[in-house]
């Protein structure tokens, strides 16, 4: 009969999110996994398969939560202008943060599959909310009329990779806000 798990395996892959945002995955042994997930390597080894396995699941977790978290920011205020606002606000604000997202794209570009598939996913998504809020903002009068939404939503998704680039580089949130600020308003 097998045992049960003896660990909350969410907060074992949170950890294991916080070691490879650090480090990437070339750079995280799994001896950092299991100290940092509180677990042992066996029980890391059954439950989420080798370190590409975790790493996958990693990403795939991190991609949802950062998408969740986009969302809820652009919805988050009456006006979408302010929505778009509060999104660059809350990426300057977490930017000192290692990107799990940026991390990997950087590290692996397309090379791997299943990464390819979860940015994607993810890409698409984050793409198509921050499009329908510049056609919101557009609406609303905040945004001029004749301004493409697919392609304001891209630059505004590239200075989001920027920013975290940029924090991750060695500047400081004050720089990062400004850079924020300046693109919310090229949107305009």
């Amino acid at each position: 009969m097998a045992r049960p798990k003896a660990f909350d395996t969410e907060a074992a892959l949170d950890a294991a999110i916080g070691i490879f945002r650090e480090h990437g995955f070339e750079g995280t042994s799994a001896g950092m996994l299991v100290e940092a997930m509180g677990i042992g390597r066996q029980s890391l080894y059954d439950t989420f398969g080798d370190k590409w396995q975790l790493y996958c699941a990693a990403v795939r977790r991190y991609a949802q939560q950062e998408g969740r978290a986009h969302f809820a920011a652009l919805h988050g205020r009456p006006r979408a202008i302010d929505g778009i606002g509060a999104m660059i606000g809350r990426v300057v604000e977490e930017a000192q943060a290692p990107c799990l997202g940026v991390g990997s794209i950087c590290e692996f570009g397309r090379s791997q599959p299943e990464l390819v598939e979860i940015h994607d996913a993810a890409g698409h998504a984050l793409h198509a909310a921050v499009a329908d809020r510049v056609r919101d903002a557009q609406a609303e009068g905040d945004i001029a009329a004749d301004r493409d939404a697919d392609e304001a939503a891209d630059f505004l998704i590239a200075t989001i990779a920027s920013l975290r680039i940029a924090a991750r580089s060695g500047s400081d949130v004050r720089r990062l806000g400004r850079i924020g600020e300046l693109a919310v308003r090229a949107v305009c």
